[in-house]
C-alpha cells in the first residue's frame, strides 16, 4: 500500500489544501535551513526581520489597514495564529489576566460559527478558558453564520451574567469554503462592544485577485485576521501569518523583556526586536520563502494563479452538473468543490432513508479501492445532515483539467459496480 500511495500523482491530491511544489518556495526554504537563524532579535536575523516588517505592512495594506496602526507576526500555521487572536483579545478587555490569572476574570464567552475551524475551540483549552465557553452559532444551508442567530446568542449570554468577548468569523470554511457575512457580523460587534477576528486562513488569498476580494467585504472592520500563505498563495508549508489592527497591542501581551535578549540598552532601534511579540522564544524563519515568491511572482503573479484555482473550479463545477452520475451539495464558492457519486444501484431509488445509508457508503469505498490502486486520491466526509460525499479543493498549481477529467472517470471506474 505504501508504493501505491507514495506513486500518487501530487498534482491528483486534490482535497486535503496541499499546494504542491513551487520551486523558487523550496529555494527560500532551502536558504532559510542554510541560514539556520532566530527571529527573536534583529541582530542575529536582520534581513530576515526587516523582510517580515515589509510583508506584514503588505498584508495591512490588502487588507484595508493603515500600516501606522497595525501589527502582526509569522506564526506555526494558522491553529497557533487563531490561538493569538483569542490571547489577545483577552488581554485587551482584560489585561491584569497576564499576572493574575484566570481566576480574577469573570466568565467569558466566545462566539465561532458552526462551521468554523476546530481551532478557536482548542485555543479555548489552551488558554483555560474552556470549550464550554465557546457557543457555535448555526449557519445557514450555505454554511454562512447567520448573524441573528450570533445576535441572539449574545444577548442570551449576557442574560445569564456571563461577558460575551469574541467572534471568530471564517472567510472560507474548511469544508464548504462558505464566507461568513462580515459585515454583519462587524456591525454585531461594535454594537455589543466584542474583539471581531477573521480566520482568513484558507480564503485570505482571495484578497490578491480583483475578481474575487468582494467575498472578504468587510475584513477591514476586523480587529484581527489569520492568513495563511501556504495556502491559496501555493508557499511551502509552514507560513502563516496572525494580523492585528492596534500597534503595540501584541507586545504588550506578550512582552517579557528577558534580560539577556531584550537589551534596551542597544545601539539599533530595539522595536526590531520581535521575539517579545511572540509567544515563543525560538520562531522559525517563515518570511523568506514568501518574501523571495513575492518578489519573483508580483503581486499579479499570485492573482493569476488565484484566479486559475477558481477556475479550475468552475470547470470541475460545469462537468459535474453534466454528467449524470454526479450530485452537488451546494454550488462552490471558493475551490471546495463537494458532491456525490450516484452509482447506477442507486439511480432508480427513492429519495429517503435507504438511499441516504447506502450513499453513505459509497465515498469511503471509492476512496479506498483509489489509495489501493494509487491513482489519485480525494477527500470525503460527512456534514451536518448530509451523508459522506466527495470534497474536491484546488490550491496546487500542477493541477490541470485534464487531471479533473481523470478523477471523474476514476471515480466512475471504481464506483460504477458498488
Amino acid at each position: 500500500m505504501l508504493k501505491s500511495i507514495l506513486k500518487t500523482d501530487s498534482a491528483l491530491l486534490m482535497s486535503l489544501k496541499i499546494c504542491g511544489l513551487n520551486i523558487i518556495g523550496l529555494a527560500g526554504e532551502w536558504l532559510t535551513a542554510t541560514a539556520n537563524t532566530n527571529m527573536f532579535t534583529y541582530e542575529i536575523a536582520p534581513v530576515f526581520i526587516v523582510m517580515e516588517e515589509i510583508l506584514l505592512k503588505k498584508m495591512y495594506e490588502i487588507i484595508g489597514w493603515d500600516e501606522s496602526e497595525a501589527d502582526g507576526i509569522f506564526s506555526p500555521g494558522g491553529s497557533i495564529s487563531n490561538l493569538y487572536s483569542v490571547l489577545v483579545a483577552r488581554y485587551k478587555r482584560y489585561p491584569e489576566i497576564k499576572t493574575k490569572g484566570m481566576a480574577a476574570l469573570p466568565d467569558i464567552v466566545l462566539f465561532v460559527s458552526e462551521h468554523s475551524h476546530y481551532s478557536v475551540k482548542k485555543a479555548a483549552a489552551v488558554l483555560g478558558i474552556g470549550m464550554d465557553n465557546v457557543i457555535a452559532i448555526k449557519c445557514d444551508e450555505r454554511g454562512k453564520m447567520i448573524p441573528s442567530e450570533l445576535e441572539g446568542n449574545i444577548l442570551k449570554v449576557k442574560r445569564q451574567g456571563k461577558v460575551p468577548l469574541y467572534v471568530s468569523a471564517t472567510a472560507g470554511t474548511t469544508v464548504y469554503g462558505a464566507f461568513d457575512p462580515l459585515t454583519n457580523i462587524a456591525d454585531i460587534c461594535q454594537k455589543y462592544n466584542l474583539w471581531m477576528h477573521v480566520d482568513a486562513a484558507w480564503g485570505g488569498g482571495l484578497l490578491l485577485s480583483r475578481r474575487h476580494a468582494h467575498k472578504l467585504s468587510g475584513i477591514e472592520r476586523a480587529n484581527s485576521v489569520t492568513w495563511n500563505p501556504h495556502k491559496l498563495m501555493g508557499v511551502p508549508l509552514q507560513c502563516s501569518a496572525f494580523l492585528v489592527h492596534e500597534k503595540g497591542l501584541l507586545q504588550a501581551c506578550n512582552q517579557l523583556c528577558a534580560g539577556y535578549l531584550f537589551q534596551p540598552d542597544k545601539q539599533y532601534d530595539t522595536a526590531y526586536d520581535t521575539g517579545d511579540k511572540s509567544i515563543q522564544c525560538g520562531r522559525h524563519v517563515d518570511v523568506f520563502k514568501l518574501w523571495l515568491m513575492w518578489r519573483a511572482k508580483g503581486t499579479q503573479g499570485f492573482e493569476i494563479l488565484i484566479n486559475r484555482f477558481l477556475e479550475l473550479t468552475e470547470y470541475l463545477y460545469k462537468q459535474l452538473k453534466k454528467r449524470k452520475h454526479y450530485e452537488l451539495v451546494f454550488d462552490p464558492e471558493l475551490t471546495n468543490v463537494c458532491f456525490w457519486y450516484i452509482p447506477p444501484s442507486l439511480q432508480k431509488i427513492p429519495r429517503g432513508s435507504e438511499r441516504e445509508r447506502r450513499l453513505h457508503q459509497i465515498a469511503p469505498k471509492i476512496k479506498a479501492r483509489m489509495i489501493e490502486e494509487g491513482t489519485t486520491m480525494v477527500s470525503y466526509q460527512p456534514h451536518g445532515n448530509n451523508v459522506n460525499f466527495f470534497r474536491m479543493v484546488f490550491s496546487n498549481s500542477a493541477t490541470k483539467k485534464s487531471d479533473i477529467d481523470f478523477l471523474l472517470e476514476e471515480i466512475e471506474r471504481l464506483g460504477k459496480d458498488l
